[in-house]
């Protein structure tokens, strides 16, 4: 026997369903509040869900999922490229500071007898 995987998410199966069934309630809201009793959730979670669905969409104003997945991890590499560049600018300590057997000219002569 195969095990059947459902082909979307469980969030665009609720969206689809208050889409679907939004016409057979008196307003969208009952819809959802419908919808998430059905489906164990709370409303405003199920709404949320509809309004990011909307905006992906085009339907409704706003920046889409993707886009704003892109712009997270732009901001996250810049920061990450500006640590380094901080890191990179630091003078870095001479190796001959404190070292009794390295001098500015280079390593001591052995000791002669």
């Amino acid at each position: 026997m195969s095990k059947t995987t459902n082909k979307f998410a469980p969030e665009a199966r609720a969206v689809r369903m208050v889409f679907d069934h939004e016409r057979d309630n008196p307003s969208r809201w009952a819809a959802v509040v419908s919808i998430a009793e059905k489906i164990g959730c709370v409303p405003q979670t199920l709404h949320e869900w509809l309004k990011k669905a909307e905006v992906d969409s085009g339907k409704r104003a706003g920046v889409p999922v993707e886009v704003a997945d892109k712009r997270k991890a732009l901001e996250r590499q810049v920061r990450e490229l500006r640590r380094a560049n901080e890191i990179l600018r630091k003078p870095v300590p001479s190796l001959s500071r404190g070292h009794p057997h390295i001098r500015s000219g280079g390593v001591r002569p052995p000791f002669k007898r």
